[in-house]
């Protein structure tokens, strides 16, 4: 049996669409399992690349490294230095970004009453 290749690689390049449905659209940004998780880190404070591999969740840094350039490529995080002049980058919500705080806020609603055993996680900055 033919090996499938890796969800990156099957899911739309930036500008392609597979349906003009604005649920598929925004699915193929967002319908992976750590996406999502990526932008709440950013709204809870999280900035650089250390942070976000110190999630509970556990992405793996290739997973990471990829999903952090499709939202940067898709206009929803930007890179920024940490110091000016320094090489090392953090990443910040764009206006864009910051348009999803009131769907995760939904998805967060839902799980605190639908799914037993979940909690708010700590914010600095509220979704």
């Amino acid at each position: 049996m033919p090996s499938r290749p890796p969800l990156s690689r099957r899911l739309p390049l930036r500008g392609e669409r597979r349906s003009p449905c604005p649920i598929a659209c925004a699915l193929d940004l967002f319908g992976d399992r750590w996406t999502l998780l990526l932008v709440r880190d950013l709204f809870l404070g999280r900035q650089r690349f250390r942070d976000f591999v110190a999630s509970p969740e556990g992405i793996p840094t290739n997973i990471l490294s990829e999903r952090l350039e499709r939202l940067r490529q898709r206009g929803i995080i930007e890179q920024m230095p940490v110091e000016r002049g320094a090489k090392r980058l953090a990443y910040r919500l764009t206006r864009k970004g910051r348009s999803l705080a009131p769907i995760l806020r939904e998805i967060r609603d839902w799980g605190l009453k639908w799914e037993s055993g979940t909690r708010v996680m700590s914010v600095t900055t509220e979704p």
